[in-house]
């Protein structure tokens, strides 16, 4: 089964100015493309040839992990986010103000954690359905919280690609863009899913 590049539900150019066409089709159309050709190759005529994209990530490890990790937190990233912050649903405000006593401060604890994280890597929203709380995680290189048994509601990229086209070193800039760009019904999605396993 091979890995495809997702299409975007947004136009390349819909997300400026907190980022640009230019850095949009750069990370899209080369880094995200470039990660899928690798996690193809490595997963051709393998034991991973059939499985989906989160079973890869869950069991792969070395080159392949780091590829296909890289291809499901891109989707993340890029599905993470919408044109203008969408309205957030009922149950995923619940969920917020139960873990975090107001989306203010969520987003807070967002912007600290990704500012603070050093080098390249990603900030998450997860939802661990143990504690049945939303929690903040930060990961170094292509590592995701879905390995550790936890749900990705949503997640931000920290690898500089990600925003040195548009902001150089300012990446708490472009985290507060990020923070005005979220799509909380993609967040949704993602929760109920969880909830009906």
């Amino acid at each position: 089964m091979s890995i495809f590049l997702p299409e975007l539900k947004y136009g390349l150019d819909k997300l400026e100015p907190f980022l640009s066409q230019r850095a949009l089709d750069f990370h899209y159309g080369k880094h995200f493309v470039n990660y899928i050709n690798a996690a193809n190759a490595l997963i051709k005529d393998t034991e991973f040839d059939d499985m989906s994209l989160r079973a890869i990530v869950r069991r792969a490890d070395g080159a392949l992990f780091n590829n296909a990790a890289q291809v499901l937190n891109h989707e993340i990233f890029f599905n993470s986010m919408a044109p203008q912050e969408t309205a957030m649903p009922e149950a995923v405000r619940d969920l917020v103000l139960g873990s975090f006593n107001s989306v203010e401060e969520l987003k807070e604890q967002i912007f600290k954690s990704a500012t603070a994280h050093f080098g390249s890597g990603w900030t998450w929203l997860v939802y661990d359905a143990a504690t049945g709380k939303l929690e903040i995680r930060n990961t170094g290189n292509a590592a995701n919280p879905i390995t550790e048994g936890l749900v990705v509601l949503l997640g931000l990229d920290l690898w500089e690609h990600s925003y040195y086209l548009d902001y150089q070193n300012r990446r708490a800039d472009y985290v507060k863009g990020f923070l005005e760009h979220i799509d909380w019904s993609y967040a949704e999605r993602h929760y109920v899913r969880a909830l009906t396993r």
